[in-house]
């Protein structure tokens, strides 16, 4: 298959992490659109057989300073438009949700860490989210959030804000990150450091955590392209 990277950071830190690498596990062609680099997009999103959105330091409604935002949006419609299967991370999510008119601003509460996240009875019974256990410790730093798109279905959820959503049969938005290497969080933990609430512990909690959400991970971005190469989702990685 041909797989289509949408990232919005030129270093390391803004990659799809485990998800490219799964790509290329697996010998699909992975291809990558820098947004935040000059020159020629992406080629359109019907030549593409699945698109991965993923996030970045920006907001989703910072147009005035990252004006590719707007050419990304109009990309973004018309893969949905053309029933391009689609997932989008954190910010991809939120690009997602906004493409569709859904409310997408500041989230009452930021979740930045380790947050508990459960999937709701269609969460459970979905090909890609259901792959996930019922109640699972994602990795997350957010300080938007999204409303659910009209016609979508919540697939999970917390206390803090709308996690996981589908909408129709090929478009997929999660806002906690899945993809997230322990290159990437420690890389996030230093630059980010002012903005973490509990600095003294996110390391021990990343210890015990991340083995378990990197085979998470790794399951859903599978069953993702499973899904997109028409296949049944495998059961691991």
């Amino acid at each position: 298959m041909r797989i289509l990277s949408i990232v919005h950071d030129s270093t390391f830190s803004g990659s799809g992490g485990t998800f490219e690498d799964l790509v290329e596990q697996r010998g699909d062609r992975l291809e990558r659109w820098v947004t935040v680099n000059d020159g020629a997009g992406p080629e359109a999103p019907e030549r593409y057989d699945a698109i991965m959105i993923f996030g970045g330091v920006m907001h989703p409604d910072e147009d005035a300073a990252h004006p590719w935002m707007i050419d990304e949006s109009a990309f973004i419609r018309e893969a949905i438009d053309r029933e391009v299967p689609l997932l989008g991370v954190c910010l991809g999510a939120q690009l997602i949700a906004r493409a569709v008119g859904a409310p997408v601003g500041r989230a009452a509460t930021a979740e930045i860490g380790w947050s508990a996240v459960h999937l709701t009875d269609h969460g459970l019974l979905d090909p890609v989210v259901g792959v996930l256990p019922e109640h699972v410790t994602a990795f997350e730093w957010h300080y938007y959030a999204f409303g659910l798109p009209t016609d979508a279905v919540l697939l999970a959820e917390n206390d803090a804000a709308c996690q996981a959503y589908r909408i129709g049969e090929r478009t997929w938005g999660v806002q906690f990150h899945p993809e997230a290497t322990r290159q990437m969080l420690d890389h996030w933990f230093v630059e980010g450091a002012a903005e973490l609430p509990h600095p003294e512990t996110i390391g021990d909690e990343t210890d015990a955590h991340l083995g378990d959400w990197n085979e998470h991970g790794l399951r859903l971005c599978n069953a993702f392209l499973d899904y997109a190469a028409g296949r049944r989702p495998s059961s691991t990685a």
